[in-house]
């Protein structure tokens, strides 16, 4: 299995971070490659996403359920279908984080392991001529840039920034 764990601040309050970590359906806004979300269920334990993605010559539909919520706290997930991944949202507060003109800190972890060979090959249609190896290959490397992209675009949303900030991301685990 592989994992990756990453970390940022935001200078929020958990309360105030937990609802947009929540909100899967916002997600398309903060990466390239989701092109869009549907939602089964009140977004409670046991709610249904549907996650639109496209990359190269690629479209595919991950499932993903809510397994766990302790709001404002810890949201875990797991995909349903093709592929065995799970993952969690958590928040911590960090009040020594906070600069002087915010009142609150908190470190945001997005945690993820999956097994990129236990891909279902049946449920990607790929071109002729590439075979799911090539493609895990390509992918896999870009698996963390865009956990990245959607966590520094997750804090502008959070911080509500017109401009966003450099955030600095701390890599705690890569595949």
């Amino acid at each position: 299995m592989d994992r990756i764990l990453l970390s940022t601040v935001a200078y929020r309050s958990p309360e105030e971070v937990f609802p947009y970590v929540r909100s899967f359906t916002n997600y398309p806004r903060y990466t390239d490659h989701l092109k869009s979300v549907n939602v089964h269920g009140d977004g409670g334990v046991g709610s249904l996403y549907d996650l639109h993605l496209a990359w190269w010559k690629l479209n595919y539909t991950a499932n993903s359920k809510v397994t766990s919520i302790d709001a404002p706290q810890s949201l875990e997930w797991q995909l349903t279908n093709d592929i065995d991944a799970r993952g969690e949202w958590r928040v911590e507060p960090e009040p020594d984080a906070a600069p002087p003109d915010a009142e609150m800190a908190s470190r945001i972890y997005f945690d993820a392991v999956y097994d990129p060979y236990s891909a279902d090959k049946n449920a990607i249609s790929l071109p002729r001529f590439v075979s799911l190896d090539w493609v895990v290959t390509k992918v896999q490397p870009r698996l963390l840039s865009e956990a990245e992209t959607v966590v520094q675009r997750l804090v502008t949303d959070i911080e509500d920034r017109t401009t966003p900030r450099d955030v600095e991301l701390t890599i705690h685990e890569m595949p």
